[in-house]
């Protein structure tokens, strides 16, 4: 049943004190691809995080909520808004899926879920979202949300010894409502 916070293949809930294990995993297994390399953290640093989150404000609108499968209610990532601009009516937002979870549509149906609460609910007026240029997945579920490419920060991003260019995507209030609906299902 598809509720505002529930989709076909997803539900997003808060960050639980107990899904550090799942958040780290998900960082171990992003360490093993082309990516950033960042320092190595303890699982001591997750379970702080974790609580951390699970007791967070949702200062001025930027959050990170957890994503799990409705069929098993396996964590299987998060999503979140992570800076805005309240003035204007934009916001960031990003989504991590784990490795052996991708490709099942989790993402975007996590991301229609999450815009439609921040464009219906929060009345923002636009969403954007930076992507590494060598991101190829990320890339084709932003197109695929009906996201505009709007620029490129050329060699703006440094690691894996070289510079990244970062994509940048935007939505409309208005784009997102012709293409999913701002009213749930």
């Amino acid at each position: 049943m598809a509720t505002s916070w529930t989709g076909r293949r997803v539900r997003l809930r808060a960050v639980e004190p107990d899904d550090w294990t799942a958040f780290m995993r998900f960082a171990d297994e992003d360490g093993r691809r082309e990516s950033r390399l960042d320092l190595p953290r303890s699982a001591e640093s997750y379970r702080t995080w974790a609580k951390a989150q699970a007791v967070a404000e949702c200062d001025d609108d930027c959050f990170r909520l957890a994503v799990e499968t409705t069929a098993t209610g396996e964590l299987v990532g998060a999503v979140g808004s992570h800076r805005t601009g309240r003035r204007s009516g934009w916001f960031e937002c990003d989504v991590t899926i784990g490795a052996d979870h991708r490709r099942r549509g989790y993402a975007a149906e996590a991301m229609v879920l999450l815009l439609r609460f921040m464009f219906a609910e929060r009345r923002y007026h636009k969403c954007l979202a930076a992507v590494f240029d060598h991101n190829e997945a990320s890339l084709a579920l932003f197109r695929g949300l009906g996201f505009t490419e709007e620029g490129r920060l050329r060699e703006h991003v440094f690691f894996g010894g070289r510079h990244h260019d970062l994509v940048m995507w935007g939505m409309l209030a208005g784009e997102f409502d012709r293409r999913h609906t701002m009213s749930a299902p």
